[in-house]
């Protein structure tokens, strides 16, 4: 390989990589974060019809929405949403349970141990370690000053 300065490499990257349609992007991720949020909130509103109290709509809601994404994701069409959409798919709790859920269908084929059980928290993994010891911290802080 050659001796390459930073600056001719960066040229190089530059004419290899493609612009980014960087409006285009951002609307289709509102739109579709917009509308995945929107399906949250009609759910919502049903399960406040049906009587139920704050907690359990709470409850319901996360349910919901997480059998969805990964519904979605098991039946490959939370990726096609996702690539179309981009970051809009991220953000709601339906991005989470795709982030799981992807990893777990994905290494099926190893076994219910070692392939499902194990790569589920290859890429979630690290976000619910930090949260947990975030929550902790928080936590003994809270009682601390309590």
């Amino acid at each position: 390989m050659e001796n390459i300065t930073n600056q001719e490499y960066k040229k190089i990257y530059q004419k290899a990589s493609p612009r980014s349609p960087l409006l285009k992007d951002v609307l289709l991720a509102f739109l579709v974060g917009g509308a995945i949020c929107a399906l949250g909130q009609g759910l919502k509103n049903y399960f406040i019809s049906r009587g139920l109290d704050d907690k359990a709509v709470s409850s319901c809601l996360s349910i919901t929405l997480v059998f969805f994404g990964v519904l979605l994701t098991d039946l490959n069409i939370y990726p096609k949403i996702a690539k179309f959409a981009g970051a809009g798919t991220i953000v709601p709790i339906t991005g989470f349970a795709n982030s799981i859920a992807a990893p777990a269908v994905e290494y099926k084929t190893e076994g219910l141990v070692l392939g499902t059980c194990v790569k589920m928290f290859t890429i979630a993994g690290p976000v619910l370690a930090c949260g947990l010891t975030a929550s902790v911290i928080y936590g003994l802080i809270y009682y601390i000053m309590g």
